[in-house]
């Protein structure tokens, strides 16, 4: 045998590197992570001519390693524990001569099975693709001494093919995690967009129209237009603060309990003082409501209301060309229980006269420069569109907003409610 070190060095290397190449030749097959992880152990033992090879997973959540591949022993190694702790908080590689004598070894591992480790190699698993720390893979008891140069970095390459391994199946999680809440929200979007009228009850003498863009799968805007028992309709629009899965639940509840107190109450102002108390529990984290609630005595044309911190809410006047503002006559549902909602101001509706019931998302939205699409830009709009169909109102004001903000989706929820006396 040569005396040259560099000889007898590439003679260890070299079956090692054809053991790393006979893995990344099986692993570009297989799917299966807790069997790519297995022969990825196996095959470290092979080429570093080790003992055992042990590969930890890292819980982020618990905050600790746990064994997953090279032994069947149930190992979980914390983060402020052992080398294997010290290798993945400092996500260094470790070369030890003599574990025993190590401070930084714990002898857990030994102490399942009488074994007694002597030489310890371990390196961090880290993901490429967002420097994540995935595991730690430890090679125990090299049958030639120490581990060498070599063997360092045949467990650098051994440990990049476990970090790809898990990290590809993070990637399929999350990917699975994502179709599945993808699923829900359409579901859930499905759910909701019934509650938004679809068929518009017929209103003696007038027309009325609703327009709905959520900003996400979901939202937390609702609008209704419900015929009541005594020829009169309830009119309402309202906003519930944030957006998304959460708010659209609350707003479920909303439409539920509203619906459900109109079978005893008509008057805006008990409906909302009512709603205020019935749904008290259900305001936590400082989510509110914004409503406006709208009654229509279509032979009197006799608008009334109450408003609960919401805005716009206008009623265009046709004859003199002006704006009446149906005005926040309490705080919004949530903030305060118990609290008032007196009725604003009646109104008496001529021919022409437009009522247009919006959320915030339609004057809050923003384009390139950063100025709010506003009340003012809305009322010009409305002005513009007054003698429209009113499907048309509803559905030109809507795509006025959405060619106005930045981006592919609105800011917030969008939704519109027009009436019109013919």
């Amino acid at each position: 045998m040569s005396d040259d070190p560099n000889a007898v060095h590439y003679c260890h290397s070299l079956p090692g590197l054809n053991r790393l190449l006979e893995v990344t030749r099986l692993l570009a097959a297989e799917i299966d992570t807790a069997h790519a992880l297995d022969t990825i152990a196996a095959e470290a033992v092979k080429a570093l001519h080790c003992d055992r090879a042990v590969l930890y997973q890292f819980d982020a959540k618990r905050n600790f390693l746990f064994a997953t591949a090279g032994t069947q022993h149930e190992l979980i190694v914390p983060l402020d524990r052992g080398l294997a702790g010290h290798v993945a908080r400092q996500r260094q590689m470790v070369n030890i001569a003599d574990a025993q004598r190590d401070p930084r070894w714990h002898a857990a591992y030994d102490q399942f099975d009488g074994y007694r480790t002597e030489t310890v190699l371990a390196v961090p698993l880290v993901a490429a693709r967002d420097g994540r720390l995935l595991g730690v893979l430890e090679m125990l008891n090299n049958i030639g001494g120490p581990f060498d140069s070599d063997d360092e970095s045949l467990a650098l390459a051994f440990s990049q093919h476990a970090a790809a391994a898990l990290d590809r199946a993070r990637l399929i999680a999350e990917i699975h995690q994502r179709r599945e809440l993808d699923a829900s929200l359409n579901v859930a979007r499905e759910v909701q967009r019934r509650f938004m009228p679809s068929k518009m009850p017929p209103i003696d003498g007038y027309e009325v129209a609703t327009w709905w863009f959520p900003n996400e799968a979901v939202g937390g805007d609702y609008c209704d237009v419900i015929q009541l028992p005594s020829g009169e309709v309830a009119l309402c629009v309202a906003d519930v603060s944030g957006h998304g899965l959460g708010p659209s639940l609350l707003m479920a509840s909303v439409r539920a309990a509203l619906r459900t107190l109109l079978l005893a109450h008509t008057s805006p102002q008990e409906l909302l003082e009512t709603l205020a108390i019935a749904l008290a529990d259900d305001f936590e984290h400082g989510s509110f409501i914004t409503m406006c609630l709208t009654k229509l005595a279509p032979k009197e044309h006799e608008l009334t209301y109450s408003n609960a911190g919401h805005g716009p809410a206008l009623v265009y006047q046709a004859a003199s060309g002006q704006f009446a503002e149906l005005d926040s006559t309490g705080v919004p549902l949530g903030v305060i229980v118990p609290t008032d909602y007196p009725l604003g101001p009646p109104l008496t509706l001529q021919p022409g006269d437009l009522m247009v019931l919006a959320t915030d998302g339609i004057v809050e939205s923003f384009d390139s420069r950063g100025e709010q699409f506003g009340v003012e830009r809305l009322k010009q709009l409305i002005v513009k569109l007054a003698r429209s169909p009113i499907q048309e109102v509803v559905r030109s004001i809507g795509r006025e907003v959405e060619l106005y903000y930045v981006g592919d989706s609105p800011p917030d929820d969008l939704t519109v409610l027009a009436l019109r006396r013919k």
